[in-house]
């Protein structure tokens, strides 16, 4: 079963995840509103009350993802690794991947909190580097730090998505024994893997130029339209925005880039949804299979545990509890 005909079996997971999404943008735009009226009304804060709103919203967005999107993805990457390991999947893709999340879910759960074991070796890179980049070349020094971070964040999330395709495969062991086996594998195969990043950045640069571009052109034509309707709230906001020294907000003290900043933000939250469900997953069936391909034929023992211990505490707690 070839790469492409996975992605299409397993696309209902995508469609059920991009539906809740669209329903979390729905929630940050509806209590950013919210909560810039009712501030408005009450304390007279302006920009503040909208970023109170749209905290709010970011609040009920991690709460629909750790509940609904993440059973839905989790499912998705159980089918994906059946179709790899197996060369076949069931008739209802979808019914069979949530039976399998049902039956494992205090093992997925966790994996989740294991997560975060893995996710401390690569922060603690990342931090390394944006700290050797401000030490170096200052300021300029410290963005090229933070970009090489970003793209550390993103190996991170396709790291974390591939261990749990691991803790599926390996469903004989305990998560954090296959979790523990999923890290180890990612840096003992980093080559194997640095030529899948190129495909990554690649056709995610390219989605986002296409995706992003278009969504944001719409919502600039739709505030646009509504230019004058909407000039007293874009006024108000960089009033708001004059009275503070953020960066940001020295953005928005211009009314004529209110619009063009929350058309940017708006095309990049749609961007995120729909890279999300729909272009990661593409991505992902081929790292995935080029990931347990690689792994299902290695022994992994006691010193290449050991290895990732000295470099995170977390890793090594979880590794003791792996032997507990």
């Amino acid at each position: 079963m070839d790469n492409k005909t996975i992605y299409k079996k397993t696309l209902g997971f995508s469609l059920r995840r991009l539906f809740w999404n669209f329903i979390s943008l729905l929630m940050i735009v509806a209590l950013s509103v919210l909560g810039f009226i009712i501030t408005k009304q009450i304390w007279d804060l302006g920009i503040i009350g909208l970023f109170i709103g749209m905290i709010l919203g970011f609040i009920v967005l991690a709460v629909i993802s750790r509940f609904i999107s993440y059973s839905l993805k989790a499912g998705q990457i159980a089918m994906m690794t059946k179709g790899i390991v197996d060369d076949e999947l069931p008739d209802n893709v979808v019914a069979e991947g949530k039976k399998i999340v049902k039956q494992r879910f205090l093992t997925v759960a966790l994996y989740f909190a294991a997560t975060n074991a893995i996710k401390s070796v690569f922060n603690q890179i990342g931090k390394v580097i944006t700290g050797v980049g401000q030490n170096v070349g200052g300021d300029v020094g410290g963005a090229v730090g933070s970009t090489i971070n970003s793209v550390i964040q993103t190996i991170i999330s396709y790291l974390c998505d591939c261990c749990l395709g691991w803790v599926f495969y390996r469903k004989d062991v305990n998560a954090a024994r296959a979790t523990c086996e999923g890290a180890v594998l990612f840096f003992k195969h980093g080559k194997t893997f640095a030529k899948n990043m190129g495909r990554v950045f690649g056709i995610g640069l390219v989605s986002f130029i296409v995706i992003a571009g278009a969504f944001m052109g719409i919502f600039y034509l739709i505030l646009l339209t509504q230019q004058t309707a909407l000039s007293g709230i874009y006024a108000e906001i960089a009033a708001s925005a004059a009275e503070s020294t953020n960066t940001f907000a020295r953005i928005l003290q211009n009314p004529v880039t209110v619009p063009i900043v929350f058309s940017f933000i708006g095309g990049s939250l749609v961007w995120g949804f729909i890279h999300s469900a729909f272009i990661k997953p593409f991505v992902l069936v081929g790292v995935l299979r080029n990931y347990i391909e690689s792994g299902k034929d290695e022994v992994i023992d006691e010193a290449s545990f050991a290895s990732l211990d000295a470099k995170s505490p977390k890793f090594k707690k979880l590794h003791e509890e792996m032997n507990a």
